[in-house]
């Protein structure tokens, strides 16, 4: 199984992801396939949290749970009014932790919850 993860770095500085992408694109050289990497960075931690809220966290694991669903379908299942839930939607998109399927579902590329 193929597992994507979010990196999430607070308080780097721009040359570590620099040095990310020189690997990357010298492996692209080499004729080698890189590790892909999802990530993103944050300048400091009150940056991340605007970023991160407690409902975005709760909203990034219904659809870890769950998976792909229409927005009206996640503020159901939130239980939270569609145009709190669709703002939560676009910010975290800008973000890269969720994106959108052609039939307009949403979903996160964080693996889902397995049942023991």
């Amino acid at each position: 199984m193929s597992e994507n993860i979010l990196t999430i770095k607070v308080g780097t500085g721009i040359q570590s992801s620099l040095a990310l992408a020189q690997q990357m694109m010298e492996r692209l050289e080499l004729g080698e396939e890189p590790t892909p990497y999802f990530g993103v960075g944050f300048k400091d931690m009150s940056q991340m949290l605007s970023v991160f809220t407690p409902k975005r966290w709760d909203l990034l694991a219904a659809l870890r749970e769950q998976g792909a669903m229409s927005i009206a379908e996640l503020a159901r299942t939130l239980q939270r009014d569609y145009k709190n839930v669709h703002n939560d939607v676009e910010r975290l998109m800008e973000w890269l932790a969720i994106e959108r399927d052609a039939q307009g579902k949403v979903f996160t590329y964080l693996p889902q919850q397995r049942a023991a």
